[in-house]
């Protein structure tokens, strides 16, 4: 079988979505699952939504394009929603493809309500807030107004408003965040005489917060991507109880096994990525190199087989010290990913995806 590969298991990815889809429910809220991580691969959304997820979220609207018509009867039949701002340049395709899209500036949903017109349709739009973690969002001062004059577009629907905390500068999310957001959805409602249909209050990082909290107030839906992918919460990246954490693996080749000494020799200045090496001087070691490398995967975000430490990573070469671990040139090794290295591997051209677990 090919190496690199991505091994990824549905069942996994099922029985995630299905436990947070479970908890959730109770508290009010439902879940939009997110497939960017593995660039919108049509069977993981499947799985997601046999999961429960009520719909799929993605921020590349090529992806959403490839979940509408996959010409290998996968096809999406959910609402989709784009969960990143609109390029000007793409409004036609997120008018065709997404039902909904999170938006901030009115130049663009200007240019997207024109292109609904001119396609016959009606877009959804969900008014992103800016609530402290300075990534995408419309001041507090100002999403009112903007969802007035939403209201009044032909081609748009004022879907909701919603926030994206933890991703940029690691703001967690907590009652009095989460309360404001509540009390801007009221006020908009008054504004515009009627209940918004989705108050969306993050991502993964709310988990902890929405399944504690005596009150979610108005939030009433989460994107959930890490959380059903990895089995773990994005704020400490710890695993969550009662969740699977091994949906994902990678899966390389050893190309090389050699003692050799611990410690570089001769005049060292930057790596070929501009890092200054570390390596001390521990006496000979058995090393070998797997061919996997940055453009494949994160180095940090691998977890190797026990026994076995990651040295570091060139663009093509893995390098690990693999101790007294029987290991020969030939051999797989197979490695834990966390977000960012699924994230690369699902990405590269150079690593297979292979599927398993019902569909």
């Amino acid at each position: 079988m090919t190496a690199p590969r991505l091994t990824i298991d549905l069942g996994a990815i099922t029985a995630n979505a299905r436990t947070l889809v479970a908890r959730l429910a109770p508290r009010g809220i439902r879940v939009t699952g997110v497939a960017k991580a593995v660039c919108g691969l049509p069977a993981v959304a499947e799985a997601m939504l046999l999961g429960g997820a009520s719909g799929i979220g993605d921020s590349r609207i090529r992806n959403l394009l490839g979940m509408r018509d996959t010409g290998a009867g996968v096809d999406v039949d959910a609402p989709l929603t784009l969960i990143r701002s609109p390029m000007l340049s793409e409004v036609e395709a997120v008018a065709r493809a997404a039902d909904t899209s999170l938006n901030t500036e009115a130049v663009v949903l200007d240019a997207l309500d024109a292109a609904a017109v001119r396609q016959g349709r009606r877009h959804g739009v969900v008014l992103m807030v800016e609530l402290g973690d300075l990534r995408e969002g419309i001041a507090a001062e100002d999403v009112v107004d903007l969802a007035r004059w939403v209201e009044g577009r032909d081609g748009l629907v004022l879907a909701g408003l919603g926030t994206n905390l933890a991703c940029q500068n690691g703001v967690v999310p907590d009652q009095r965040n989460m309360a404001e957001l509540s009390q801007l959805a009221e006020a908009i409602e008054a504004a515009v005489g009627r209940r918004l249909s989705v108050v969306s209050g993050g991502n993964s990082a709310n988990l902890d917060w929405a399944l504690s909290t005596n009150d979610v107030g108005r939030v009433d839906e989460l994107r959930l991507g890490e959380s059903i992918l990895l089995g773990t919460e994005p704020l400490g990246r710890s695993a969550i109880d009662g969740l699977r954490t091994d949906a994902f693996a990678l899966v390389g080749e050893v190309i090389e096994v050699k003692t050799k000494p611990s410690a570089p020799w001769g005049v060292l200045a930057q790596t070929a990525f501009g890092l200054q090496p570390t390596r001390t001087d521990r006496g000979p070691i058995r090393q070998a190199i797997v061919a996997v490398g940055r453009q494949d995967a994160d180095p940090d975000g691998l977890t190797p087989p026990p026994g076995i430490t990651v040295l570091g990573m060139s663009s093509d070469h893995l390098v690990l010290d693999v101790g007294d671990v029987p290991v020969a040139v030939g051999d797989e090794l197979t490695f834990g990913l966390d977000y960012s290295a699924l994230l690369r591997a699902s990405t590269s051209r150079y690593v297979e995806q292979v599927v398993t677990g019902a569909r």
